[in-house]
């Protein structure tokens, strides 16, 4: 059962000391779940999101973005020229944890509605060359993972072994995918800092004065790691509409050698989030995911027919992003790649967005477009109640009881 916005709230206060809430509101637009969520207004104006696992696999999850935030100090944070949340705090909480985070106010744009052009597109480029050129100590000196281009390509190596053990995957992207791990040219790449797979929605947006949208802050720090950049470009081919000025914007603000098998690898990681969801089936022993992940390769496996992977390394296949991004939606399985909002469940963690029927016009101010924007904050708030004294004639009101209210919620449900 989903916890009440008041128990949240009240997670909130005994997480953060001297925090006080009046009023929360619901963080959600529709996603999977894996966290119970909600935004504490304190009296000072702030804003804090405060949430809770659901499941072992998002309380895993959580701390490593705890790790990864504190490895954010004030010069890091600087360097981004963007926000990313603050870790306000932690407490024990009906058996697992309720951590609170600042929030980062603005909206989200899914990969298949990004307009081409200026705005959303090279913001979200320049923001990810941003992140890329962060200095490697951040990592290290917080003791998360340090990966090689040689164990990134031995990884792909024992899901492709995984995968085609199967005996599930199309021969034809067998052999796509066995080329393209053993050409050389796709591995002498330079690790950079990274978040272990971003997708759209790890970046939330607002409009400069102008009225053109630009990256405000960035989300989904739990894979803080240095490992191959390409993976954090994977969602791009979801955006075939804007993958080129993404990657152009991407290209004109890096700060390393131009890598002319960036966008080959890219596109690679993101096919192999199908192989990926099969072996997670056959690990699980999950007949349905099994059969589901065998007809996405089948319909993949179609749309990359008439294509070669290492055909012209570093540039664009517009015929692959488009085959990619019609399929459909494709469940994440790897912990280093998945995917959950550091204040909201809009994106669902679990699942890589690979839908392209839709996409903007070039005009952000144009109807359509405003009705697209995933917003972070699109639910009403509610006031916190008050508990009136009995002796108090003066009609004075006093904060709720928080304790009585937890206890009071548990018994309700029977806790």
């Amino acid at each position: 059962m989903p916890r009440s916005l008041l128990t949240l709230a009240a997670a909130a206060t005994a997480a953060v000391p001297g925090a006080e809430v009046t009023g929360v509101r619901s963080l959600t637009a529709g996603g999977a779940g894996r966290f119970d969520a909600a935004v504490a207004t304190l009296a000072d104006g702030r804003e804090l999101v405060v949430r809770v696992p659901v499941d072992e696999a998002a309380e895993r999850e959580i701390s490593a973005e705890i790790v990864a935030l504190r490895a954010l100090t004030s010069g890091v944070r600087e360097l981004l020229g963007f926000d990313a949340p603050e870790f306000h705090g932690a407490v024990p909480f009906d058996g697992t944890s309720a951590v609170v985070t600042g929030y980062v106010r603005g909206y989200q744009v899914e990969a298949s509605e990004i307009p081409p052009g200026r705005g959303v597109a090279e913001s979200l480029g320049r923001a990810m060359a941003v992140l890329h050129a962060l200095p490697g100590s951040v990592v290290r000196s917080a003791g998360l993972p340090v990966r090689t281009p040689d164990q990134s390509r031995a990884d792909i190596e024992r899901v492709l072994d995984a995968a085609g053990a199967s005996g599930r995957v199309p021969v034809r992207l067998m052999v796509r995918w066995r080329e393209a791990v053993e050409d050389d040219r796709l591995w002498a790449f330079e690790s950079s800092v990274c978040l272990g797979g971003t997708q759209s929605t790890s970046f939330v947006l607002t409009d400069d004065v102008a009225g053109v949208p630009r990256v405000a802050g960035v989300l989904d720090w739990h894979g803080l790691s240095i490992d191959d950049p390409a993976v954090d470009l994977r969602w791009v081919a979801s955006a075939p509409d804007a993958s080129e000025d993404i990657h152009e914007a991407y290209a004109a603000a890096a700060h390393r050698a131009p890598d002319a098998a960036l966008r080959v690898r890219a596109r690679l990681h993101a096919e192999l989030e199908f192989a990926r969801w099969l072996v997670h089936g056959l690990e699980a022993h999950r007949p349905d995911v099994v059969d589901d992940a065998a007809a996405l390769l089948e319909s993949l496996s179609d749309g990359v027919r008439d294509d070669r992977l290492l055909a012209g390394l570093g540039a664009a296949s517009s015929d692959v992003d488009d085959a990619l991004a019609a399929i459909g939606r494709v469940p994440e399985t790897t912990p280093a790649a998945v995917d959950t909002s550091m204040q909201t469940d809009a994106y669902d963690p679990a699942q890589l967005s690979l839908d392209g029927d839709g996409h903007w016009g070039e005009r952000w101010d144009d109807a359509d477009a405003a009705d697209a924007r995933i917003t972070t904050d699109t639910v009403p708030e509610v006031r916190l109640p008050t508990a009136q004294p009995a002796d108090d004639p003066s009609g004075a009101t006093v904060p709720l009881d928080m304790e009585a209210y937890i206890a009071q919620e548990r018994e309700q449900r029977g806790d």
